[in-house]
């Protein structure tokens, strides 16, 4: 083979070569993310990063490749929940009836958590700060308190609710994980519908026990870094 046709050959080849890398360590992320996504869903945060990497069928050394902390790695997975959450708010929020619009947040974000276990382990407690969740939080509780005020000044949302009710509401629908997927969603609503006629304004209310201080430990809590085994 005459040696300029070998060398123009050569430089075709390795010029596909960074396209093909590339495209390969682009799918190692989406499957990395992917793998994320399903297990933070199905477990929440506890899972490890070598239970991502078995799920993603990739090396250890290519997941922190790509995702040096976990913290990394949880951002990028919850991006979609936390634009999903703070829509489900805002369009709450700008509903011109106020009952309306707090029905609408509380089935939204429990929809949201059933859908996500991760996504209400990172919200409500012990994993507060893997995605700067405590600006998000701080945000979301400011309009969902300002909601549940012209609520019940309209006279729809019981007098004695407290945010710390809306953080109850959260915390029990973790359970919802345990559902099968098919029927997470229906028993989400469920549970959502049951939760909002016990809140609905009425007559027969019976006074409530003292709440918990559960909303002001849950927006200051502090920074958290994820294990990584």
């Amino acid at each position: 083979m005459d040696a300029p046709v070998h060398l123009a050959r050569v430089r075709g080849m390795t010029g596909t070569l960074p396209h093909a890398l590339r495209s390969d360590a682009q799918d190692n992320r989406d499957r990395v993310i992917e793998a994320a996504r399903e297990l933070f869903a199905e477990s929440g945060l506890g899972v490890t990063m070598r239970q991502i990497a078995r799920r993603a069928g990739v090396g250890p050394a290519t997941l922190y490749r790509r995702f040096p902390t976990k913290r990394d790695l949880v951002r990028e997975a919850f991006v979609e929940e936390l634009g999903a959450c703070s829509a489900i708010v805002r369009e709450a929020a700008a509903d011109p009836d106020p009952w309306r619009g707090f029905c609408r947040v509380i089935e939204g974000v429990t929809v949201l958590n059933a859908r996500n276990q991760g996504f209400t382990d990172a919200f409500t407690a012990g994993h507060p700060s893997a995605i700067d969740f405590a600006a998000h939080r701080a945000g979301v509780t400011r309009e969902i308190a300002a909601i549940s005020r012209r609520a019940i000044a309209a006279g729809e949302l019981r007098a004695d609710f407290v945010l710390d009710d809306f953080m109850l509401v959260l915390l029990a629908g973790r359970g919802l994980a345990t559902v099968p997927s098919r029927d997470r969603v229906a028993a989400a609503r469920r549970f959502a519908a049951l939760a909002i006629e016990g809140l609905r304004a009425g007559d027969a209310n019976y006074p409530l026990p003292k709440p918990p201080r559960l909303a002001s430990r849950i927006i200051s809590a502090g920074p958290f870094t994820p294990r990584a085994d």
